[in-house]
């Protein structure tokens, strides 16, 4: 077997499609790298600030969200995507170093430490559905069908990257000091960004880079502002059944997330009283999560959707979620929660991400950016602070760890169909080729 064989039944892509796919893989690596860097020091935070205390932080990093997220819309609906792309990073960026500076000069430890989860939260969802948002206008359906597994375990290959180097630099350096190591991932980001957009440019017969076998399928990507009004990706959500769609299963996920993340809470505070051993124990389970999800992402995610389907893909992980919660209702321990942790993690990442992603090929470029934008961060927040309250209210109502796994199976298995409707309407969308909403008319 050749060399050029070996690498084709590993890499789904066409020869001419291999430049962007290799810039945005390594768009995603510098990008969650530079993530990986700041969230074991942040879930540390979240647990030295009390864990009975977490919702409220969930409620701040939600009110954070409504303020960005129309800044977002004014800003992408005046400037071309080659100049506000890379703003976005430019502008996290010096919000790192803003919190270097604090951190250095010993600013009030548990001030900062409480806008730092803040903002931590804020900046992965942002910088990651930004991401996406320019990989679905960038790429075609059937496109994304094939690349986007392998596009996705870029970004696990960095957060594999960025964890370990946290755990190897962290005694010697210092944490604060790899915020600098952050800058400097984002700043390996926007080359990503300037050389994609670079390859969309100089495609003379396509704008998405790379058509390939599927060129007859990839519309033109105009560089142009999206116009529109800053709240107009709101308005496209609540006019779509299919955008409402997306919405819930959002909901439904950071719910069932949410309720994993506080148990993880009460059970890991439970079992170690040294914050040393917490941070050192979350970034093994960050190691171990992704390195099984490039393994998922390299290797089956693209197969999978390309064989069994959106559908099947979507679907998959919240099946298995729901057999999680009745394992972890029976058995509340430290081991089962890595466990599930680490399956439940992969899966979302390395499965169903990249079919999540592909739900947004058939839309138009101002819903891919402006409404899908509000949907993952907005939506993904408010689902985050309803369901940590919900996780409060339960405690305080006397209900056990394991009653409140009981509850999520049923919340696991309307997850399950959500998934499933999105799937077929999906593939009804694909078929139909409605790939303009967002623009000039709505097919909803």
């Amino acid at each position: 077997m050749s060399a050029s064989t070996a690498l084709r039944r590993v890499v789904d892509a066409d020869p001419e499609e291999r430049r962007a796919v290799g810039w945005s893989f390594l768009y995603f690596f510098c990008l969650l790298s530079g993530y990986y860097v700041l969230r074991p020091l942040r879930d540390e935070m979240g647990i030295a600030g009390g864990v009975q205390h977490l919702q409220w932080v969930f409620t701040g990093t939600f009110l954070a969200m409504l303020a960005a997220v129309p800044l977002f819309g004014a800003i992408a609906a005046r400037f071309p995507r080659r100049r506000f792309l890379p703003w976005v990073y430019y502008f996290f960026i010096a919000n790192i170093l803003t919190f270097f500076a604090l951190f250095k000069i010993g600013a009030d430890r548990e001030i900062v430490a409480r806008a730092f989860f803040i903002w931590t939260s804020v900046f992965n969802l942002f910088v990651v559905s930004v991401f996406w948002s320019f990989m679905a206008d960038l790429y075609s359906n059937a496109q994304a069908r094939r690349l986007f597994g392998l596009i996705a375990a870029g970004g696990s290959a960095g957060a594999i990257v960025g964890p370990a180097a946290t755990a190897l630099l962290a005694a010697p350096l210092g944490p604060v000091n790899l915020l600098l190591a952050s800058c400097a991932l984002l700043g390996g980001a926007v080359i990503c960004i300037h050389r994609l957009i670079g390859l969309a440019q100089s495609e003379t017969t396509q704008a998405k880079p790379g058509a390939g076998r599927d060129a007859d399928q990839a519309p033109p990507a105009a560089e142009r502002p999206l116009g529109g009004s800053v709240l107009s990706g709101i308005a496209l959500v609540f006019r779509s059944s299919y955008l409402l769609g997306i919405c819930l299963f959002i909901w439904l996920y950071t719910t069932l997330s949410t309720f994993i993340y506080f148990e993880q809470a009460y059970i890991v505070r439970a079992a170690y009283d040294d914050p040393a051993q917490r941070t050192a124990l979350f970034a093994s389970i960050d190691l171990a999560v992704n390195v099984i999800t490039i393994l998922l992402q390299a290797l089956i995610a693209g197969r999978m959707m390309k064989r069994a389907g959106v559908t099947a893909t979507l679907a998959l992980i919240p099946l298995l979620v729901a057999g999680g919660f009745v394992g972890l209702g029976l058995a509340p321990l430290l081991p089962v929660l890595i466990a599930f942790q680490v399956l439940r993690r992969a899966g979302d990442y390395g499965i169903t991400r990249p079919a999540r992603e592909v739900l947004f090929t058939v839309v138009g470029r101002e819903t891919k950016y402006k409404a899908k934008n509000f949907i993952d961060t907005v939506v993904y927040r408010a689902g985050d602070a309803v369901s940590g309250w919900a996780f409060a209210g339960l405690k305080a109502l006397g209900v056990t760890l394991t009653g409140i796994a009981y509850i999520a199976v049923p919340v696991s298995l309307a997850w399950f169909a959500t998934a499933w409707f999105l799937g077929r309407k999906q593939e009804q969308l694909r078929a139909l080729g409605a790939g303009e909403m967002g623009g000039q008319k709505n097919s909803f």
